[in-house]
């Protein structure tokens, strides 16, 4: 009798298992560094009056202002969005307090996700640090690097990997992670069987797209979903489109332009996986507006715009959340851009 209902206890809890693992959405959270309003229309112009943003049925405006200050960096508005708190400009993980905060990407591992980052930049930089390191400074990228290597994500896509190999303390981070597959080609990635894969794409920064960078962020995207769909878990993705922040920083427009065409890309690669798999909630948003862009002339015919900038920094403007598929309502209004960690982590539980 014991064992009839020990063998019963068994199968209420993996078919409990088994529901929450249907139930539960995989989240593709997207962030256009940098990417405000004006970077968006400008982009939506040059590329034929129309993006993949237009398929997104909840529009909602994210309040981006750090712990003290007005105009936010990347390290405080990265932790705001992965953790849930304000903080310091150029502070990760850590809030105003000093104590150490869990990212949405740590918290879904703990509910049995799998978890990918990938982005335009290092590996190491503000944006996706915030998401697995605990570092007072965003420049402590090789502390910053052992956090990764110590992390436990599955997938993650990036450069800088001299953080992890030529170092003060003479250790080299890749051999030691002996877990991971690590790849340097697109095709090495896709091939590859392991569960685990790093690939770097560069030794240090990326190159800017006009310059060659490769492979394009949709490609990359793509082969990351088809690694996690194949898992049959849920997964939390952060997908960064990097550099349009520096295109404002440099007030290049058309450095701004070349970099939003190559995220809105990847952004229709996202809604197609989510449309073709369901269960999938694509989120898009930045961590700040760059440059304070205004446009102020263009031509329709040629799809060319124009604009000037304000500045070679951020601004305060609040910036855009696009969410798509089941618990995109729950994103629409405006509030602070630490409210997009809450509304994931409920998606989660």
């Amino acid at each position: 009798m014991k064992k009839l209902v020990f063998a019963g206890l068994l199968i209420f809890q993996f078919t409990a298992l088994t529901a929450q693992d249907q139930n539960s959405p995989n989240i593709i959270l997207m962030i256009g560094d940098g990417m405000g309003l004006s970077q968006i229309t400008a982009g939506m112009y040059s590329i034929g009056n129309t993006t993949a943003l237009e398929e997104f049925e909840t529009i909602g405006l994210a309040k981006t202002h750090a712990h003290e200050q007005f105009v936010t960096d990347s390290a405080a508005s990265g932790t705001a969005i992965a953790c849930g708190e304000k903080t310091y400009n150029g502070v990760l993980g850590i809030d105003s307090k000093n104590q150490y905060l869990e990212s949405i990407l740590e918290y879904s591992q703990t509910q049995g996700y799998l978890t990918a980052l990938l982005a335009t930049s290092s590996i190491v930089h503000a944006t996706p640090a915030a998401f697995y390191a605990n570092v007072d400074s965003r420049r402590k990228y090789q502390d910053i690097a052992l956090q990764l290597s110590e992390s436990n994500v599955d997938y993650f896509i990036g450069g800088g990997r001299k953080h992890f190999v030529t170092r003060d303390d003479k250790r080299n981070l890749v051999k030691e992670m002996s877990a991971y597959e690590m790849v340097n080609t697109l095709s090495k990635f896709e091939k590859s069987q392991s569960k685990k894969i790093g690939y770097f794409t560069d030794d240090d920064e990326p190159k800017r797209l006009s310059e060659g960078r490769y492979p394009d962020l949709d490609k990359l995207v793509v082969a990351t979903l088809d690694k996690l769909a194949t898992r049959k878990k849920p997964f939390f993705m952060m997908v960064e489109g990097s550099q349009i922040d520096w295109g404002g920083h440099a007030n290049e427009l058309n450095y701004v332009l070349s970099e939003f065409e190559e995220f809105n890309n990847a952004i229709a690669a996202a809604v197609a996986f989510a449309k073709k798999q369901g269960n999938t909630i694509v989120i898009v948003t930045a961590d700040h507006e760059t440059g304070g862009l205004s446009l102020l002339k263009g031509d329709v015919a040629r799809n060319t715009v124009s604009g000037r900038f304000s500045t070679e920094g951020h601004s305060a403007a609040m910036v855009p959340v696009f969410a798509f598929g089941p618990g995109a309502s729950s994103f629409s209004g405006i509030y602070e851009n630490t409210s997009i960690f809450k509304k994931m982590k409920v998606l989660v539980q």
